[in-house]
């Protein structure tokens, strides 16, 4: 019972109402407060505080469910309003409530609400249903306090202290900064009002100007702390400032009760902050991830686009008509090796690492693999390349092929021409000459002329037919050889058979005229006739090494040029016996002319057989003569080139066999750096960028031979003896150089990247480093899957051949080598030692974070992304997440629970 009559003295500690909690279960709150005695009464100060300071507690709490308490011990008595208020604090639902009003129906209902609290390890001692249900204030003020240390106090624990005393550390923490306040316990401390602003300005300090607050001034400083409270923090006005100030020991329930929800109000700001820093990391990782795989996107398109309009360029083997069109399609592709292609080969490379340094950077931030848009995959852009050499491939020997065809074209075609134009100028006039009837009104004497002249041009058409099927084969091997002009070459060819054919049978018509007049006619002078006969053949004999001293060549090689000249000095030691038949042809002019003068022949003074004079003779042989000495300047000219080109070839080939070899040492050494292990990884990030500029600083030793290689094709010069090594196989060479060396760059890049994101210390990584070099013993910069087992098993795996061990590295094999290639990279097996400690951001977490800042809500509002986030990544999650359809949307609600499992889920948000 309690007893009247015992008022204590306001500095006396007053009574108060202990949760006793079972010593096995939970911590004492309060400890060594004294347990609730009966007997004495609550000051009346402190009571009224209690009740203010409660009632206002409850009713925060209350307005969740839309209702509130006026009367503390009346609105609790018949046990429903204090059921709706443990249910709403809680989370939980009770039995469910008695509706009747009769008093064993509120006992009942109070029953159920301290069962429930006694359910929560709460130890209740001297409180009863029936105390509370009578409207005992004592009693209820007492049961309020025990719901307030179990639901608003207990959980508040600063380095293991006890909830009274940990959120005194707490309060001591946060002002510690502050002049004028130094909180010791939950009463007087408070008694000016500094504490309560102290704790404002620490978490929200644009809410109060604490510099300009006087510690001599507590109303003020109470009421401005209480005021901003409840209008900015939504924490209830729990106490007045008169009755703080007005009592010398305020209470300390009341106190505690008033600054837990202070506490409450900035620890969940402080968890929305850290959830929106959280949120804030996840949203940049994915903002610059999406941003290099858009960069990557389009790289992609470019060089695809590009390669795309190169192969049918390069795959169009229509030739050109002239010369001078084929070398300047040479020229093009000159320029296409030379200037076009190396910056897509850096691009290719370019992209290649750009893809791999993505892919980096999204599994060390637990996203998935980025899936490039279909045909931009990195495979495709290698096949692609690989359809864009293999147009190459060949292209430039179709173009040579071209130019020597069209040189070949050239010379068959003036060949033909001079042939034909000699041709015809001897035909010129003989079908006249064949249809003449001279024989009807000739003399024996002429007639017997006739026949012989007759003979003689049928000797000389005989020694032209050779030139007539040279001249037909010419026109055959041109239209082989798809010439040009064919239409007219076949044409003026056609027109020489026909004439040829119409001589032939003119020829024999006017033969068979002549011998039936034969018999009518008398000897011919025999001696024209043998001049004739021998005229003849040395006449054609002239006329084919006139033919031959003008006709142009074609070597490319000195064995050639020296063939020819041999074979012209061959020609030159004929001179002296053809001399001999000239003068011989010549005695029987003259033998002629000297038996005419004898015997007075009336001959007219010409040969009636031949139309081939002695002057001809003489004049062709002088001409022969003087081509001589042309055809020896031309030779000693094209030897002397083809000495240059012979020099040219040299000079290439010595310096291709410096650099080929030069880049398979290089090549070989890339490979050796690559898989051994010579200080940090910056170290060796630095070595191979030292290499890779040692490397570049080769190219105009590239550049110089390219030059040459210029000099020799403008040379039309088409093989090499002195280097097995094409200018090709040196480009290929290079390009494969370049990129390799820029790949083992990246790959250490990316080492360092892992390591960094990873944790891993350099010492770790030498040890990763000398494990698999140890067991890569074919250096080939891979392990197989034994290799690999063997090196894990080094490392301290428990990997043994019971059925666990092999579904263990089934396990580990399915990580390292998701293709089933049957072969383990180092970056691979760095990325398996490093991920399976990893403490990496995860779904959950992210969708945690988006939930503090939505206060527990199953969405979260476009208003308060903009309040919780930076700008650009506020909008960037308002663009992304979909409208939240759920029961309790509301205008403007947004769903972060997808939002958050798609960032893990998807690449391309």
């Amino acid at each position: 019972m309690l007893h009247g009559g015992r008022n204590p003295a306001p500095s006396t500690r007053a009574p108060s109402i202990m949760d006793h909690y079972d010593s096995q279960q939970t911590n004492d709150y309060m400890q060594p407060e004294e347990d609730w005695d009966r007997d004495l009464l609550l000051d009346p100060a402190w009571e009224k505080q209690q009740r203010k300071t409660f009632t206002a507690w409850c009713n925060s709490h209350l307005r969740k469910a839309g209702t509130q308490i006026e009367n503390i011990e009346e609105d609790f008595r018949d046990g429903l309003k204090l059921m709706l208020l443990l249910e709403v604090i809680s989370g939980e639902r009770l039995a469910k409530p008695e509706r009747g009003k009769m008093r064993v129906h509120k006992i009942s209902n109070v029953n159920k609400a301290l069962d429930f609290i006694a359910s929560k390890g709460v130890k209740l001692v001297s409180i009863g249903a029936e105390e509370i249900v009578d409207g005992n204030v004592k009693m209820t003020l007492g049961m309020i306090w025990t719901i307030i240390l179990r639901f608003a106090i207990q959980d508040i624990s600063v380095e293991e202290t006890s909830a009274k005393e940990g959120l005194l550390l707490w309060c001591q923490r946060k002002t510690a900064p502050y002049k004028n306040v130094n909180i010791q316990n939950f009463h007087i401390s408070w008694k000016d009002g500094l504490g309560f602003c102290a704790l404002i300005h620490r978490h929200r300090p644009e809410l109060i100007d604490y510099g300009k607050l006087r510690k001599d001034d507590p109303l003020t400083n109470l009421n401005t702390a209480f005021d901003v409270a409840e209008k900015y923090l939504d924490i209830p006005k729990m106490l007045d400032a008169e009755d703080i100030v007005g009592t010398a020991r305020p209470d300390e329930k009341a106190i505690m009760t008033y600054v837990s929800s202070f506490y409450h109000a900035f620890s969940g700001a402080q968890k929305a902050e850290t959830a929106a820093n959280r949120i804030c990391k996840v949203l940049a990782v994915n903002q610059e991830n999406e941003q290099l795989m858009e960069d990557y996107e389009k790289l992609a398109s470019d060089l695809l686009e590009w390669i795309r309009r190169t192969i049918p360029w390069l795959e169009n083997r229509a030739p050109e008509n002239t010369m001078h069109a084929m070398q300047q399609k040479l020229e093009d592709f000159r320029d296409y090796r030379r200037l076009h292609k190396p910056p897509k080969v850096q691009e290719k490379c370019q992209l290649e690492i750009n893809f791999n340094t993505l892919q980096t950077k999204l599994r060390l931030s637990n996203r998935p693999a980025f899936m490039p848009s279909e045909g931009r995959m990195v495979s495709d852009i290698n096949n692609a390349w690989g359809c864009l050499e293999q147009a190459e491939k060949g292209y430039e020997e179709w173009l040579l092929n071209e130019i020597r065809r069209l040189e070949r074209l050239d010379h068959l075609a003036e060949k033909f021409r001079q042939k034909a134009s000699i041709h015809e100028a001897w035909t010129d006039g003989k079908e006249a000459m064949l249809r003449q009837k001279d024989y009807e009104t000739a003399t024996l004497s002429e007639i017997k002329a006739l026949l012989k002249k007759h003979e003689a041009f049928e000797s000389d058409l005989a020694a032209h037919q050779d030139r007539v099927e040279q001249i037909a084969a010419i026109a055959q091997e041109l239209n082989e050889l798809d010439y040009y002009d064919s239409p007219s070459v076949n044409a003026r060819c056609q027109k020489i058979c026909d004439q040829w054919d119409n001589l032939g049978a003119l020829t024999q018509k006017r033969r068979e005229a002549l011998e039936r007049t034969e018999k009518l006619l008398e000897t011919i002078d025999q001696l024209y006739l043998e001049y004739a006969k021998r005229a003849a053949p040395f006449n054609n004999w002239m006329e084919g090494a006139m033919e031959d001293l003008q006709d142009t060549f074609i070597v490319h090689t000195i064995e050639e040029i020296q063939g020819l000249t041999t074979a012209h000095e061959q020609f030159k030691a004929t001179l002296p016996d053809a001399d001999k038949e000239r003068l011989a042809i010549l005695g029987i002019h003259n033998e002629v002319s000297k038996i005419v003068q004898t015997y007075h022949v009336n001959m007219a003074g010409t040969n009636p057989y031949t139309t081939i004079t002695p002057q001809e003779i003489n004049g062709k042989w002088d001409h022969v003569r003087q081509l001589v000495p042309r055809r020896d300047q031309a030779l000693t000219e094209e030897h002397a080139r083809q000495q240059h080109n012979e020099r040219l070839r040299k000079q290439f080939g010595a310096q291709a066999n410096v650099i080929g070899p030069w880049i398979q040492t290089k090549m070989e050494e890339i490979g050796r750096i690559s898989i051994e292990m010579h200080g940090t990884l910056e170290d060796q990030l630095n070595h191979l960028r030292q290499y890779e500029k040692s490397i570049v600083n080769y190219k105009p030793k590239i550049d110089q031979l390219e030059g040459d290689h210029q000099l020799i094709q403008e040379a039309l010069i088409f093989d090499n003896k002195h280097t097995n090594y094409t200018m090709e196989h040196i480009r290929v060479g290079w390009e494969q150089l370049l990129t390799t060396i820029a790949r083992t760059i990246n790959e250490v890049e990316n080492q360092i990247l892992t390591r960094d994101a990873k944790g891993i210390s350099q010492e770790q990584m030498n040890e990763f480093r000398a494990s698999f070099n140890h067991f890569d013993r074919d250096h080939s910069g891979t392990l197989g899957p034994e290799e690999f087992k063997a090196c894990l098993i080094s490392l301290g795996y428990d990997i043994g051949n019971d059925p666990q061990g092999e579904a263990e590295f089934a396990r580990i094999m399915s990580i390292v080598d998701p293709n089933r290639l049957g072969v383990v990279t180092f970056q691979a097996f760095i990325d398996f030692m490093s991920r399976e400690t990893a403490d990496t951001d995860t779904a959950d977490q992210v969708m945690a974070s988006f939930k503090i800042l939505a206060g527990d809500k199953n969405y979260i509002t476009v208003d308060e992304l903009r309040r919780e986030l930076p700008p650009d990544q506020a909008e960037y999650c308002i663009a992304r997440m979909a409208p939240y359809t759920g029961p309790d949307a509301v205008p403007g609600a947004l769903d972060y629970m997808s939002f958050s499992t798609a960032l893990y889920g998807e690449s391309d948000l």
